[in-house]
């Protein structure tokens, strides 16, 4: 009897994941669960209840409990060099920070003296820059955001130098910004565009773009169509394969974009980490649960920093 859970579409999909992996439960009963991310430091892993306005945290040792509530409608999560929490504030229009004391605070709140809409996710590359997308989701959806109109005129893609303090954008023509990450040597910024959710005519692709001088985008092409459903958290492999939350659970892509397998979910994923000592397990979020899931890989490390 074939797995029902890992779907090998390419042969190279069986050197990712066992055909007989399984899916374990993490949590269940939750609004819609977002953001998740392994912080390896600690050696547990985070996630966001969007809906109920919490972010919780879990491991092996201790299970489930509450990391933050309110969190200001928190999605996205990563960890900065210092091992600090950066998390993308749907409803409170920012990027706020957990530092190591537990201690939070606003980061990043606005670009050209206008507030953000609401970042949506984020990623820290090797030389400590942050890159985080800035959709209209929290504008459009009260319930999950905060319902003001927007003060930007575009939903972008902005990188934040902690140095300067500067905010600059580096994609504004992408119509629902969302889930991003970097190949394993940080050339290429893959991001997807989520704009589905407002119209099935609308976007629902992954596209890549080459990274230049560590600051800027070139050549943005077409990485992948996703199907069903969008698009949303990505993340990549140390060989370089990209995982990408979709409507059917998540999606692998090799280098060159083709789909070679799925595991598949329960319910519609919207993020995964991969996580634990050896970046060899794969945490997934998928509306109201948490999963875990073995796998042959490891999550693509950040590069160490040019001296």
């Amino acid at each position: 009897m074939p797995n029902s859970v890992v779907e090998v579409i390419k042969p190279a999909f069986k050197k990712l994941v066992d055909e007989n992996a399984e899916l374990t439960l993490i949590a269940d009963g939750m609004g819609f669960t977002e953001g998740c991310c392994y912080v390896a430091t600690g050696d547990y892993l985070i996630w966001s209840d969007l809906s109920n306005d919490r972010v919780h945290r879990w491991s092996e040792a201790d299970g489930v409990s509450v990391l933050r509530e309110p969190s200001g409608n928190a999605n996205g999560h990563t960890v900065d060099l210092e091992g600090r929490i950066l998390s993308c504030e749907t409803g409170g229009r920012q990027v706020s920070m957990t530092e190591l004391d537990g201690t939070v605070h606003p980061y990043i709140h606005q670009y050209g003296g206008r507030k953000l809409t609401s970042p949506n996710d984020i990623v820290v590359k090797s030389d400590g820059s942050v890159w985080f997308t800035d959709p209209d989701y929290g504008a459009l959806h009260p319930e999950l955001g905060h319902g003001e109109p927007s003060e930007q005129d575009a939903n972008r893609v902005y990188r934040f130098d902690p140095e300067t303090r500067r905010v600059r954008s580096v994609i504004d023509d992408m119509d629902k910004p969302n889930g991003l990450a970097f190949s394993p040597d940080e050339s290429i910024l893959y991001v997807g565009d989520t704009a589905r959710t407002h119209g099935e005519e609308l976007n629902h692709h992954v596209m890549a773009f080459d990274v230049v001088d560590g600051a800027r985008l070139e050549n943005r092409r077409l990485f992948a169509e996703v199907d069903p459903w969008v698009p949303d958290g990505i993340r990549v492999d140390v060989k370089g394969n990209v995982w990408i939350a979709a409507g059917d659970g998540i999606q692998c892509h090799n280098p060159k974009g083709r789909l070679i397998g799925k595991i598949k979910t329960p319910q519609v994923a919207a993020n995964l980490s991969f996580g634990r000592s050896d970046r060899k397990t794969l945490f997934i979020t998928a509306m109201a649960s948490v999963w875990s899931i073995p796998v042959l890989t490891a999550g693509a490390k950040r590069p160490a920093a040019a001296p």
